[in-house]
């Protein structure tokens, strides 16, 4: 367990020596935290009253489990009282990013918004991210990860030919173009104001960073290759592009995409002789011949539904086939590669990913386990400049919980 009046001392990680505020919200902006307090900031999470004493965002009993509210203190706050903007000025003056996740206006509306924290502090990076963007017809609509990733133009394009489109959990939204979109932005504004000694702000919508991680297909859209979803080599139209049921109805994953690849996967298939599965029909030549993958999907399918998947991992060990089973996250816990490079790690009972990525001299770590919300706001405020005679008024009126 760390000693929390002792953190910023002891942290380890690329942005030691970082000091960011991150203000109450939810989900996307506690991961874009724990990212940052995992490289090493100093990250003060100022939390709602409503949630000291239920966790920050996740309630009851989960709050002690809330991985991504590890690495940080908490300090609670009422934002909406009339005070609070001069608390959170304040602190700013110690800071070196805060980030915010609320609707467009509203911490304009609580007098904590880009203009007065960064008059406050020129140096400021100021990050902020939201679902559709700060303006646009939409910025205003209420939303969730599935709708943001809707109007981006990706979730049309996941899932099977001739079935809906699948909802890829809130991964691609939330955190690939939501938190760690911020993320980058962030430490890009950093290296920037090492520059020119400016802060600025940084606009993280998660409709913008999702259609980003698309770009690839967008390319591949405008020039006509890519059709209708679940018909390309890698949506799983491609018969060696795929997630396959085994005997034991649990799932492998194949992607025999270079040629080199699927000259293997072809000649261990024939040594197999299954009825029905010819290695003719998988012949080199006509691998990216897309007439035939639906017919070849049906007959490859059947094929894997002979053998568990533990029979095929088996088999297909050390052939270079770009093959793995497909796990669980109880069973990506304990798998051997993942063991052996300490993916994840367990703290306070509770196995979770590790810090990432990894960085030779400085790596990152770890820092404290998911804190109650408010659980440290007297050593927090101390540390963040705030004295003791202006905490005890400050409690005293409400402003801090």
């Amino acid at each position: 367990m760390v000693v929390f009046e002792e953190q910023s001392a002891i942290r380890k990680g690329p942005l030691n020596g970082i000091r960011v505020l991150e203000l109450p919200n939810i989900g996307p902006l506690q991961h874009a935290g724990m990212m940052l307090a995992d490289l090493g900031a100093e990250v003060l999470r100022l939390d709602r009253k409503s949630h000291v004493d239920t966790g920050s965002g996740m309630q009851g009993p989960y709050s002690s489990i809330s991985v991504l509210d590890r690495g940080r203190r908490s300090a609670g706050i009422d934002l909406k009282h009339a005070e609070a903007p001069s608390l959170v000025a304040k602190l700013v003056l110690n800071a070196d990013v805060l980030i915010e996740g609320f609707r467009p206006g509203v911490a304009e509306r609580l007098g904590v918004g880009p203009e007065p924290m960064m008059a406050a502090n020129p140096r400021l990076v100021y990050g902020r991210m939201t679902g559709w963007g700060q303006n646009g017809p939409m910025a205003n609509d209420v939303g969730h990860d599935i709708n943001y990733i809707s109007v981006a133009g990706v979730l049309s394009h996941i899932g099977m030919a001739g079935g809906p489109p699948v909802p890829p959990i809130n991964l691609i939204g939330d955190f690939g173009g939501g938190s760690m979109l911020l993320v980058v932005g962030i430490l890009a504004a950093l290296v920037e104001r090492s520059i020119s000694g400016n802060g600025q702000v940084v606009d993280a919508a998660m409709v913008d960073g999702s259609a980003m991680l698309m770009s690839v297909f967008f390319a591949l859209d405008q020039i006509g290759v890519w059709s209708d979803r679940g018909t390309n080599l890698l949506d799983g139209g491609a018969h060696f592009y795929g997630v396959y049921e085994c005997a034991d109805g649990e799932f492998v994953s194949l992607a025999a995409f270079e040629p080199q690849f699927y000259a293997n996967f072809v000649e261990m298939v024939a040594s197999l002789d299954i009825d029905g599965l010819r290695a003719d029909d998988l012949r080199l030549d006509a691998q990216m011949d897309k007439a035939n993958w639906p017919a070849l999907k049906v007959q490859v399918a059947k094929m894997f539904r002979k053998k568990s998947r533990d029979e095929w991992v088996a088999f297909f060990a050390g052939h270079e086939i770009c093959f793995a089973p497909v796990l669980s996250m109880t069973e990506a816990i304990t798998n051997t590669h993942n063991v052996e490079r300490e993916t994840f790690v367990t703290v306070d009972g509770i196995a979770q990913p590790a810090p990432a990525p990894r960085f030779s001299r400085t790596p990152g770590a770890i820092h404290n386990p998911p804190r109650p919300a408010g659980a440290d706001s007297e050593s927090a405020y101390s540390d963040w400049g705030i004295s003791a005679t202006e905490f005890a008024r400050l409690h005293s009126v409400g402003v801090i919980a």
